[in-house]
């Protein structure tokens, strides 16, 4: 009789003179696991779970079981549990890295890997940083890839700075209007946006090609920058799509609320404009995106104070430059009424684009749930019959009906104690249970395509409408 084997033969007195004892039965299960006799390990662990649902180390122990077994959909389910809760082990992240890995999905993998080495050195795996290759962040692998930028070829992206602010400030220590603003860097790129080819072309032409040939740009006296306005029902893409768009050409990235324009006091909401505007320019190539920016621009006609006023004349001001060059910041400016922005913001040189973002059609209805299905355990998915059934779903009802489905699995994961993986069945449950949300603003858009459309604006809008 082997060492292990005396001591599973102690845990299983012990725990037939009490059944319930919790930690006696996650320690059978481990030392099972570590005698290779998995199948048992699971029936303990399960057990174990069943005991105690919300417990981390019973959820580890019995994903490292399944994942032994090649059982990867139920590992993932569970393992990605234990990283959502309070309680995330660095062996966890491990587990994690070797899953995604199998699942192909590598730069995640990379991520899970050196977080968990990070937080736990002894956990290092030569032979599996060997399959997993550079474990750098993805923008330091970038710059060495780029090399001298006078070599490197037009269709390169330009690499990020070295030294670049989380969060920068604006305005002074001692000054009523000093607040922090995020500078990001996203890792995002077009092709974690699910459909929008138009939208993706429109400012591949605005934004892209210039940054990537910037000479052929250059011949033609066209400068890198200027402003997009997207439009649309809300949950369609819009913040994400402007996110994406400076991950793709590893831009800096600018969101601005209006809680970081407008300040109580007079004058200091032109003061806070001004210096965001000079940080995008000190940072460029930079995206410099206004959500709601109607709320910023409104429509001048329906102002009765002077202060509102004053702030559309200094975001106009700032659009065109006067006090200071934008080339190379692109602004991007997102609103789900646009019949509110002043009509002196879609003047050409200001926002020269305006874009309607609709909801997604089919084909990118079923890249949406792709996108958002990607690394979680599922069993032979029918996206081309789900696009079917979420006719008029904008991109946040998609996510919310994966949500939902994803939730229904755990409560009954939680129930059974085995983790089962996302069916067709499942998320047309859930599609059934959520209601598409951009019907009530296609009600409203509709008057204004048909009562208010005297520049054409809203022609996309009738167009999509079929009036």
């Amino acid at each position: 009789m082997t060492f292990y084997d005396k001591q599973i033969e102690s845990l299983r007195e012990a725990i037939s003179l009490t059944p319930d004892n919790l930690p006696l039965r996650q320690l059978l299960g481990e030392t099972l696991f570590q005698a290779g006799r998995f199948t048992e390990a699971e029936q303990e662990l399960r057990k174990a779970l069943a005991l105690g649902p919300n417990s981390a180390r019973s959820r580890l122990a019995l994903a490292e079981t399944f994942a032994a077994q090649e059982k990867r959909g139920q590992a993932m389910v569970l393992v990605e549990a234990v990283l959502r809760g309070p309680d995330r082990p660095p062996r966890a992240r491990l587990l994690h890295a070797k899953l995604l890995l199998k699942q192909g999905e590598l730069l995640q993998a990379r991520d899970a890997y050196a977080r968990a080495i990070a937080e736990d050195p002894k956990l290092a795996d030569p032979e599996l940083l060997e399959r997993l290759g550079s474990t750098e962040p993805e923008d330091a692998r970038a710059r060495t890839d780029a090399g001298d930028s006078a070599n490197a070829s037009l269709d390169e992206p330009p690499p990020y700075d070295d030294e670049t602010p989380e969060r920068i400030r604006i305005g002074s220590e001692d000054d009523n209007a000093a607040r922090d603003v995020e500078l990001e860097r996203p890792d995002l790129s077009f092709k974690d946006v699910g459909g929008m080819e138009k939208l993706k072309e429109e400012i591949r032409l605005k934004v892209i090609y210039p940054l990537t040939h910037r000479e052929l740009f250059e011949a033609y006296g066209k400068k890198i920058g200027g402003g997009i306005l997207l439009y649309g029902p809300p949950g369609c893409g819009k913040t994400h799509l402007a996110r994406a768009t400076a991950g793709e050409v590893r831009a800096f990235f600018l969101a601005v609320g209006i809680h970081d324009v407008v300040d109580m006091w007079l004058g200091n909401s032109e003061k806070n404009l001004h210096a965001i505007f000079e940080q995008a320019r000190g940072h460029s190539p930079c995206v410099l995106f206004f959500d709601e920016v109607d709320a910023l621009g409104a429509s001048r006609t329906d102002m009765r104070q002077s202060a509102g006023r004053s702030i559309i004349n200094q975001f106009l001001s700032e659009l065109d430059g006067i006090k200071g060059a934008n080339e190379g910041v692109l602004v991007l400016g997102a609103t789900n009424a646009p019949w509110h922005l002043d009509a002196a913001f879609r003047r050409p040189g200001r926002f020269d684009r305006i874009i309607f973002v609709p909801p997604p059609d089919a084909t990118a209805r079923g890249e949406i749930l792709k996108i958002l299905c990607r690394g979680k355990p599922q069993t032979d998915v029918d996206y081309t019959k789900l696009a079917a059934k979420t006719d008029g779903f904008s991109g946040a009802d998609l996510k919310g009906m994966v949500d939902v489905a994803i939730e229904a699995k755990l409560t009954e994961a939680m129930k059974t104690g085995t983790p089962t993986p996302i069916t067709t069945r499942d998320l047309l449950s859930a599609a059934a249970s959520v209601k598409p949300t951009t019907k009530e603003w296609f009600a409203t858009a509709r008057n204004y395509a048909l009562y208010s459309n005297q520049g054409g604006m809203y022609d996309e809008i009738i167009k999509f409408l079929k009036i």
